[in-house]
Parts: structure tokens; C-alpha cells; sequence
């Protein structure tokens, strides 16, 4: 590891604090059997061996006995988040309570390094090196997905080898949907080897009420609502700009609804309330055009807007024309092979003629940022949409037409940001320090108990972390049947904001006034010493989704 800052050194000697259910012996309490959210049926066949397990919680066991010294493995799967290593510091030392002489093994650069056999034994001097810190680098990750008999055979082999008998996978919706289907496998198999997730991801679309956030969500936030609270501090002081800040979070808009809650923006939006509305992007434009006119009638000529990345995919007429996008690119390989021009005319030979007039009627860069290639899942890459260029040229055709007819004085000067990677390895917060390490560490005891197929849960989160309810969720309880590269695929479902849901009727009772008025606040950076009501405060989201007020 490169030489450690100050800051480096002081957060290494921070213990982060567990459930009192895992201070010393557990005993694991098995509740009523589970089903899949959707299509049971389906989900059931797939999944014969471990579908319809009880949902799992550990209370304090009287009885203390010693148990055989365990090998586990884990691996980093996809995107990073900040916390990762205090699952993994957490794992290392719940399996150390369990037996001192059990190993643990980090696979490298994700399930690529565990098909690929490439691993190091993760000791208790490298483990100290990475407590508290942000990033994946201690052992790297990767987006491989684990979907293959073959790969499932391959990886096989090195844990035998290991005697490894047991696989953590910290990941998102997608990296758990492949922990389901390796544990049913290697139980369907009789291999021996159990398999737990972990619930990661910034974008806080894996949740549900076993899971009530994801870990890195709340770190995330914090540092993008840091700099958004810079930018509106400059905004409000040179009163002459209007910054258009897309925020990551594919599938969801809860990055952009936490950070609205944080920082007051004067217009935010919420990407499942378009689709609800079957809003166009001309509304969109539209409604944002009519905020910057009232606020420059009061002399206001600037302001912020937060966008959230997979805006575009929310747009019902949009969202038809990727659907139709993803499975003629799925069906047809040679499409990369031929010419920007080339290219162009070949989508719209072959959309239907409503998908081919939207595609048509879009700037050349927006659409061919549509036609790029699709990630492992088979979806647009929309971190390389533009969004926030769109949306701010075409509301400045808009004003523009507004000047001309006399309903619109001010001036538009637009600038843009966008804010993702600044914040998926940032040091964790205190609570996601918590949050992690007790994940880790009760993946271990899930272990202990001989579970497979299940996910890490820790909830009552709002809660002091004393008082967290640790134990484990199937993960099958969380899938259903979703198309994915042109098939119907079981996947865990996402969470998108609830419409109802008390942090967007928070946040819907204050827009008005925030659009028009300047109500921002400026969270600042995040805090790691000193009163507990600055250093391990929860995100907005889980503390409206938890509390009255």
C-alpha cells in the first residue's frame, strides 16, 4: 500500500461498531418460508433446491462452542462502492471469533480472478492496511458474470484446491442474481461449497425490507451532495450561471432524490415520476424553462439542476425505442463492424417506423451515444448519455423562443458536471463503516450456520447500531423474471423510488418553494470525528423512510 495520509492513520484505529446479537455466540432463528416477489413459478423451477428458505435473524446464544476452522473465499464483483473493505475486514474477523486458524481468500479482479484462479490469502497484516478506507483496490473487481456451467466447474476446482468452503460475493442486483444461481448450482451438486452475498451498491436500488439499504449509498451521497452544496454556494455568489449536474444511478433516481433532500436544489428531477406522468422530453424541457423564466423575473439568472443518469430510459416513448435498440443489437453482432454512416442507416432500416421517427427526430450525438455498446447485462451504457448537454441545449432553444414572445427576460448561461466516480471509492462514512464491517462479519455467522443462497442482511438501521437485527435473507425471496440480451432471465428486482414513499413526499412538499425561492444548503464535507449527530447521521432517505417526521 503507498504511504497513508493523516487522515489515512487516525481512520485506521477507528473500531467500527457491531449489533449486540453478534457480540459473542450466536443462534440463528428461522422465520416462515420465503417467496420470489413475481413469477414463482419460474423463479421456483430455476432455483428447485434453494427456493422458499426462511428468512434467518441471530440472537445471542447462551451456549459457546468451538467450531472446526473454516476457508472462505470473496470476491469484488462490478462497480466499486466505499465500504467494500470493511466487509471484507468484517468477514476476516468474524471467521477468526469463529475459529483463529480459518483462512481467508481474495479472489482477484472479481469472478474474472475466481474462474481464472488468481488469488491471494488475505492475512491480518494486509486486512489492517485496508480497514476504513475506500475503494476495492485490496483485491480489485470486475464485471465477469458468472452465469456459465463451465465457469461454475472451473472456479470449483481452486476451491477444492483451497478447501475452501465457503463463497462471498459483495456485489449489486446483478452480481447476487449470479450468487443465487452458483449456490443452487453447487448445492443442486452436492460440491460442498456454500455461497452468501452482500448488498453493494451506490445507486441504493437493492433494497427492500430485509435489506434497507445498500452499502455505499449513504457515502456516496454525502460526497456528491458536498460538491453540489459548493457549486450552489459559487452559484449564489456569481448569480449568473445555471448548472446542469447529472448524477450516477442507472435504473433509479435515489442518488438524486438523497442529494435533493441534502442540498435544496431549485429543480431535481426524479426519473420515475416521468414515467409515471408519461412525461416527453419536451415536458421536461419545458417545465425547467419555466422555472428559469419566474426566476429571472426576480432577477435570479441561475440556479441548479440535478439529473439523474438513467433519465432517458424513463421516457415512455424512450424507453420503447431502447427496448426495441437492445434486442436488434443483441440479434445482430455485425452491427459493430460497419461505419458511423453505415451504422445509422442500419438502425433505422430496421426500427419499427414510430422507434425510427423518435430515434430520427434526436441530435446525431444523442442517438449515436443510444447505439454504443451494451454492458454485460445487455443495457445501455447511459454514464456515456450526455444528458445534461441535451437537456441544457435544448432549453435554450426554448428560452430563446420564450425571449422572442416576450416570456422571457433573463440570461441563460448553462455549465455542466457530472458526478459518479468522484464518489464510489471515497473513505466510507462512519455509518456505512458501521453498516459494512457488521455485513461482513455476519456473513461469517451465516456461514457458522451452514447458510447458502442467502444475502447479508443487517436492518433497524435508523436505529443505533446496537440495536441493528442482523441475519440473512434468501436471495431468491428478492428475483423475479425480467428480459435481459433478449431472453427472459431470473434477476433480483430493483428498487426504484416509491412515488409514495415519505422521502419523495418530502421532497414534493418543498419543490415549489425551492425552485422559486434560493433555499440551499451546503451539507459540506463528511465528518469522521466529533459529536455523533454530525459524524453518524444516516442518509435522508433511510432516516424519512424510518421516522414520522
Amino acid at each position: 500500500m503507498t504511504k497513508k495520509s493523516a487522515l489515512q492513520k487516525a481512520r485506521a484505529s477507528y473500531q467500527p461498531k457491531l449489533p449486540s446479537a453478534l457480540w459473542g455466540a450466536v443462534k440463528a432463528v428461522e422465520g416462515a418460508p420465503t417467496e420470489s416477489v413475481a413469477n414463482q413459478t419460474e423463479i421456483k423451477s430455476l432455483f428447485p433446491t434453494t427456493y422458499g428458505l426462511p428468512v434467518l435473524t441471530f440472537e445471542k446464544n447462551t451456549v459457546s462452542k468451538v467450531s472446526a476452522p473454516i476457508n472462505v473465499g470473496v470476491i469484488l464483483s462490478g462497480g466499486q462502492a466505499p465500504g467494500g473493505h470493511n466487509v471484507i475486514s468484517g468477514l476476516f474477523d468474524g471467521i477468526k471469533a469463529i475459529n483463529k486458524d480459518s483462512r481467508l481468500y481474495g479472489f482477484l479482479m472479481g469472478p474474472g480472478g475466481f474462474v481464472d484462479h488468481k488469488y491471494i490469502e488475505l492475512t491480518a497484516k494486509i486486512i489492517d492496511d485496508y480497514r476504513n478506507t475506500g475503494g476495492f483496490d485490496i483485491i480489485g473487481s470486475g464485471r465477469t458474470k458468472l452465469e456459465k456451467v463451465e465457469q461454475f466447474d472451473k472456479g470449483l476446482e481452486i476451491l477444492k484446491e483451497l478447501n475452501i468452503k465457503a463463497l462471498v460475493i459483495i456485489g449489486g442486483d446483478d452480481s447476487n442474481t449470479n450468487a443465487a444461481i452458483l449456490a443452487e448450482y453447487y448445492k443442486a451438486n452436492n460440491a460442498g461449497v456454500q455461497v452468501i452475498g452482500c448488498p453493494k451498491t451506490i445507486d441504493g436500488d437493492l433494497k427492500n425490507e430485509m435489506i434497507e439499504t445498500s452499502f455505499g449509498f449513504d457515502t456516496a451521497t454525502k460526497v456528491y451532495s458536498e460538491v453540489i452544496g459548493n457549486i450552489q454556494r459559487d452559484c449564489n455568489s456569481a448569480k449568473k450561471y445555471w448548472h446542469f449536474i447529472k448524477l450516477m444511478g442507472r435504473s433509479a433516481s435515489h442518488i438524486a432524490l438523497e442529494c435533493a433532500l441534502q442540498t435544496q436544489p431549485n429543480y431535481c428531477i426524479i426519473s420515475e415520476e416521468v414515467e409515471q406522468k408519461n412525461m416527453t422530453l419536451a415536458d421536461i424541457v419545458n417545465d425547467i424553462a419555466n422555472v428559469i423564466a419566474k426566476r429571472a423575473a426576480n432577477g435570479n439568472n441561475f440556479g441548479t439542476v440535478l439529473i439523474p443518469e438513467g433519465l432517458i430510459e424513463f421516457i415512455p416513448a424512450m424507453k420503447k425505442l431502447i427496448a426495441e435498440l437492445n434486442d436488434m443489437l443483441a440479434a445482430n453482432t455485425q452491427f459493430a463492424s460497419l461505419d458511423r454512416a453505415a451504422q445509422r442507416e442500419f438502425v433505422l432500416n430496421n426500427l419499427s417506423a414510430d422507434n425510427a421517427a423518435i430515434f430520427a427526430s434526436l441530435p446525431e450525438g444523442v442517438a449515436r451515444q443510444l447505439t454504443l455498446d451494451r454492458d454485460p447485462h445487455g443495457n445501455v451504457q447511459v454514464s456515456l448519455i450526455e444528458t445534461e448537454k441535451l437537456l441544457s441545449e435544448m432549453i435554450g432553444k426554448r428560452l430563446a423562443e420564450m425571449k422572442a414572445a416576450g416570456e422571457y427576460v433573463g440570461k441563460f448561461s448553462p455549465l455542466h458536471h457530472f458526478f459518479g466516480y468522484e464518489g464510489r471509492c471515497a473513505d466510507p462514512s462512519n455509518f456505512d463503516a458501521d453498516y459494512c464491517y457488521a455485513l461482513g462479519y455476519n456473513a461469517a455467522q451465516l456461514i457458522n450456520c451452514g447458510a447458502t443462497g442467502y444475502m447479508s442482511s443487517v436492518r433497524n438501521l435508523s436505529k443505533p447500531s446496537v440495536q441493528w437485527i442482523a441475519g440473512g435473507i434468501p436471495i431468491t425471496m428478492m428475483m423475479n423474471m425480467e428480459r435481459r440480451n433478449g431472453e427472459m432471465k431470473p434477476v433480483i428486482q430493483k428498487a426504484l423510488v416509491r412515488l409514495d414513499g415519505k422521502p419523495f413526499l418530502k421532497f414534493a412538499e418543498n419543490r415549489e418553494k425551492w425552485a422559486i425561492d434560493t433555499c440551499y444548503t451546503y451539507p459540506g464535507p463528511i465528518q469522521y470525528f466529533g459529536p455523533a449527530e454530525v459524524c453518524d447521521q444516516t442518509s435522508r432517505t433511510l432516516y424519512y423512510e424510518h421516522n414520522s417526521k
